[in-house]
């Protein structure tokens, strides 16, 4: 079982993640209604693309907050290993269903992208602009968390903000050659509408390999994984890490590891170097919920069972 200690670490990784993500579904709402309203009215089918892209955040958001309620579940006798990947099957569907609505859009775009309709007004330049600034503001904070955190999600839904404000930057841009460039070129609007199609599906992309990834037990990044290892072997009594093996799941890891451990000790003496190695690294690292510790023989053969 998890100790007091790294429950209340996980706890409040879980709580600045869904703090996040509540402020990310806000801040999303606000801008869709009102790039979609202005869309509308100003006939910027851009904005209306760039609108549809902040209402998908906000179910994003939604679903993200929902797996997190899920991933913080207690282990059961079904799931021994508690309910953490419920963010990651969250993630993956969120990314098909964001994948879906853009290919959607962007069809739109390419069969107006011929037709004549009224120029924008010059308030939907305000209204982009203040979308770039406000993406902009989020993507620093959730960055700023994420680093706090640890969190991987947290830090891909920022740069997922990022990549909002560069689209929003180029339906500014479009809506710009659109004003000054008079009807010769209503076909910018829409252009900028497949720039923003394109990113929202390569992001959607991203998100859809990084959960499956995360999902097929993929071993964790090399830094975190030699951080780990190096801790482990400071541990008093234990001669060298043999195998370490870290995976993702949620907002949090597993770690299996091999220590070596002189073979002269006896099993309650090498029982109780393992409990060390175990505290120790639940202590150094709180996205860890659960070490297994298993025993090698130092010095370590190949012909050891």
């Amino acid at each position: 079982m998890k100790n007091a200690g790294n429950q209340s670490n996980a706890t409040s990784l879980y709580r600045d993640a869904t703090r996040a993500a509540l402020l990310g579904l806000v801040v999303n709402l606000a801008l869709g209604v009102a790039k979609l309203v202005g869309g509308i009215v100003g006939k910027s089918f851009a904005l209306i693309s760039d609108a549809v892209n902040s209402l998908g955040d906000v179910f994003a958001s939604l679903v993200v907050l929902f797996g997190l309620h899920v991933a913080q579940r207690p282990a059961d006798a079904e799931h021994p290993y508690g309910h953490t990947k419920a963010e990651g099957i969250a993630g993956s569907n969120v990314a098909l269903l964001v994948i879906v609505s853009a290919l959607i859009v962007g069809w739109e775009a390419i069969q107006r992208i011929n037709s004549s309709h009224d120029l924008p007004p010059v308030w939907t330049l305000w209204i982009a602009g203040a979308n770039v600034l406000v993406k902009e503001c989020l993507y620093r904070h959730k960055v700023r968390v994420a680093k706090r955190t640890g969190s991987s999600s947290v830090l891909a839904n920022a740069w997922d903000h990022r990549s909002d404000a560069l689209c929003s930057f180029a339906v500014l841009v479009g809506l710009s050659i659109v004003r000054w460039g008079g009807p010769d070129w209503i076909g910018a609007d829409e252009a900028a509408a497949l720039v923003v199609v394109t990113a929202i599906v390569w992001s959607g992309g991203q998100l859809f390999r990084k959960s499956c990834s995360e999902l097929m037990d993929l071993q964790a990044d090399n830094e975190l994984v030699q951080t780990i290892k190096l801790t482990a072997e400071r541990v008093p009594d234990v001669k060298a890490v043999e195998t370490l093996w870290v995976r993702k799941s949620g907002l949090e890891y597993f770690a299996d590891i091999h220590i070596e451990v002189e073979q002269s000790l006896t099993v309650k003496d090498g029982h109780q170097i393992g409990h060390r190695v175990k505290d120790k690294l639940i202590t150094e690292f709180p996205s860890l919920r659960d070490v297994l510790v298993h025993l090698e023989p130092y010095p370590h053969t190949h012909d050891d069972l």
